[in-house]
């Protein structure tokens, strides 16, 4: 084969490869992956990054913000997550975790005989609050660094409290929900009330061994009467 051949099979095979590489850049161009502002699925547990440019995410308000719109019914279905560890019928068997029925307003490590961590069996004898369980469920090893729970936490406010109303709900006394919080909102600059108005000073009046004292004009401004410290008589 002389080299006119070796040179067609030569530019053939750069044709071909600068035809890939154009494809390859044109596709690029028109398949540009699009990073949504917000994930279409997220894992419970797991911090999302933010999208530069996206709006700042509410600020999460206090859990009792969240029980007064809780239902029973969606704590029992997120409780789905947990139901393979804990068990929450009455007189129940404890399972990989404790059993959880009476558990709020109960004690911290409350279930005699179940083999707490550490860091939860000296935590015995603090009682298991609203707050308290919210803080918990958002994030057990944040919460109580060392502990056995293995669950990463539910990351959103709503299914927390739905999830504490449903343990609230299994107990012989069901604590009454706790009052809502006040929203307090600052008040702008430009509606903030007028100060007072202060009490103007008092302007010191002469007496008249003062004012006998001062030059003849001072007292008074140009052209004020003498002031002295008797009446004057007619003769």
């Amino acid at each position: 084969m002389d080299s006119f051949e070796w040179n067609k099979i030569a530019g053939w095979v750069l044709a071909a490869g600068t035809t890939i590489l154009a494809l390859v850049i044109v596709t690029g161009l028109m398949f540009a992956p699009v990073r949504l502002a917000k994930p279409s699925y997220v894992v419970e547990g797991v911090e999302v990054e933010a999208v530069a440019g996206a709006a700042p995410a509410e600020a999460e308000k206090p859990i009792a913000f969240y029980l007064a719109s809780a239902t029973v019914e969606k704590g029992e279905a997120v409780f789905k997550k947990c139901a393979a560890c804990h068990n929450v019928d009455k007189g129940g068997a404890a399972g990989i975790g404790p059993n959880l029925y009476g558990i709020i307003g109960n004690s911290h490590a409350h279930q005699a005989g179940f083999g707490y961590s550490e860091p939860m069996a000296g935590m015995k004898g603090k009682p298991w609050n609203w707050d308290e369980m919210s803080a918990w469920l958002k994030s057990p090893k944040t919460y109580l660094p060392g502990t056995k729970m293995a669950f990463a936490g539910l990351s959103k406010p709503d299914e927390r409290a739905a999830v504490i109303a449903y343990l609230n709900s299994k107990s012989d006394s069901p604590l009454p929900l706790p009052p809502v919080p006040a929203e307090t909102a600052a008040v702008p600059s430009s509606e903030q009330p007028a100060p007072a108005a202060g009490k103007a000073p008092d302007v010191p009046v002469a007496d008249a061994a003062s004012a006998a004292a001062q030059p003849e004009g001072n007292v008074g401004g140009p052209g004020a009467p003498e002031v002295t410290g008797t009446a004057k008589t007619e003769k």
